[in-house]
């Protein structure tokens, strides 16, 4: 069908943009479209000519540029404006076409939406994609997250492998499963995208405020973690970005006259939501989201600031290279812990919802293209395979010995923070998790004793689990309760 286009783009923000032309490179002949004719005649205008591209003059016009079956990739905002897409391109299109929703959304939208086109008899196959790497990623090599039909898959699978990010282990992106899998993949991956900037920050914070260090030996410090166990692209970044100067005043580094309330688009909060329904704690990224949370009440903390009683963060008098050797080894020890919390929910959701995730090719696809890639993702993929049996990586040999040796500085760290008044609470709910998960007898057996008093909600014995039972602790004690 040499008359036809390969591929189609609906949607030519930045994003939309740039995978459209990725496709081009590697390829493929492309159709494309967006709402704004601006966007529209900017594309036919700048990128179009000498491609294998075609700009469509409406949705019914991309779809009769299309080969069968259709490839249409939506790079639209998550919501109402999807759902608008889809509705627009059903009416010109067949059996076996498939609508790939490019954007950040909420796992849950995407399995409605195909359980609708499943309904609709249109067979209309729908697939969610998380995609990750920002705009370069986006031209130049993602991570991709794809779910959905399994047969439909074959079809995307060519075009997928070749403008994905590349490692020795092969093309950054793999069939995630069913429904909404890839979606949930996505959305875990910004929820570990989340705790890791926090506990970074936090890095920085104990380097600076309790290290005394400059940003410059900040910056040279950045650097030589991005070339150990810690090498990762937001590490990297974080050597770029902590003495960057200020455009007003180069002596002074940008970051330190940078407002500090963080934006958050949601899909953190999504990742903490989805771990409560999936019933897997996800103490990092939780401490991570309401840190962001915390950092948008400015007016108040200025104001609490000059109320409250506490230390003030004391500089740090013993030996600074140990000092920041603990400050390495508690972020390191932090960043394993979220990366399990992680993957612990991503395989409570496999069980849950029946998607079908591969673990292992997970940790593989983040290897490169995406903003959490780093150089541990390697050894994850080797523990997943070593020991699926596993139910937590803390357990995996390899994990479990590099938090042994390093343990004793985190403690120290967090010991160090509190004692200055320093929040490192991503920090520390990383330190919590792993001693609550490595204690045989948390102190859940008083809760379970008090919801029996107030509410007659039984309890199990020890010497006889399974078996559930009511005391009439007091006359009168039951009362409803949680």
């Amino acid at each position: 069908m040499a008359d036809k286009q390969a591929f189609g783009v609906v949607g030519l923000g930045v994003m939309g943009r740039n995978l459209a032309l990725n496709i081009e490179r590697n390829g493929f002949s492309i159709a494309v479209f967006d709402r704004s004719s601006d966007k529209n005649a900017e594309f036919t205008a700048k990128y179009a000519p000498g491609k294998k591209a075609k700009v469509a003059r409406d949705l019914g016009d991309l779809a009769a540029m299309l080969e069968k079956p259709r490839r249409i990739l939506l790079m639209v905002p998550a919501g109402g404006p999807v759902d608008a897409a889809v509705e627009a391109l059903k009416p010109h299109l067949s059996d076996g076409d498939i609508i790939i929703d490019g954007g950040n959304s909420l796992y849950s939208d995407t399995e409605r939406r195909v359980a609708a086109l499943d309904a609709s008899g249109t067979g209309i196959k729908f697939f969610g994609m998380g995609v990750s790497g920002g705009e370069d990623g986006a031209l130049w090599g993602p991570s991709m997250m794809p779910g959905g039909d399994t047969d439909a898959y074959a079809h995307l699978k060519p075009v997928l492998d070749k403008i994905a990010a590349k490692t020795s282990d092969g093309p950054c992106v793999t069939y995630c499963g069913t429904k909404g899998a890839g979606h949930f993949v996505k959305m875990t991956h910004n929820g570990i995208e989340y705790g890791d900037m926090q506990l970074i920050a936090e890095a920085y914070d104990l380097l600076k405020n309790i290290g005394g260090l400059t940003n410059s030996q900040i910056k040279d410090v950045f650097v030589e973690w991005n070339n150990s166990e810690l090498q990762s692209f937001l590490i990297e970044l974080t050597a770029k970005v902590v003495d960057f100067p200020d455009p007003k005043d180069p002596k002074t580094p940008l970051v330190e006259n940078i407002r500090d309330v963080v934006g958050m688009k949601g899909t953190g909060t999504w990742t903490v939501k989805a771990s409560l329904d999936t019933l897997v704690p996800v103490p990092t990224m939780n401490a991570a989201v309401e840190a962001r949370e915390m950092s948008n009440l400015k007016e108040e903390r200025v104001a609490a600031s000059k109320i409250l009683a506490g230390p003030t963060p004391a500089k740090f008098t013993g030996d600074i290279k140990a000092f920041i050797a603990d400050v390495k080894a508690a972020l390191y020890c932090s960043k394993v812990c979220s990366y399990a919390q992680g993957f612990a929910m991503l395989s409570a959701a496999n069980k849950q919802f029946k998607y079908g995730m591969q673990l292992p090719e997970l940790a593989r696809i983040w290897k490169a293209g995406c903003i959490i890639r780093a150089a541990f993702l390697d050894d994850i993929k080797k523990a997943l395979i070593n020991e699926p049996a596993v139910p937590n990586l803390l357990c995996t040999k390899f994990f479990k010995d590099q938090l042994a040796s390093r343990q004793d500085a985190w403690r120290r760290i967090i010991v160090i923070s509190v004692n200055s008044g320093l929040p490192v609470p991503a920090f520390s709910a990383s330190l919590n998790y792993y001693d609550a998960y490595r204690r045989a007898k948390l102190p859940g057996n008083l809760i379970q004793g008090q919801r029996d008093f107030f509410g007659a909600h039984t309890y199990e014995r020890l010497d006889n689990p399974g078996t559930f039972i009511h005391t009439q602790w007091a006359p009168g004690a039951a009362a409803e309760g949680h």
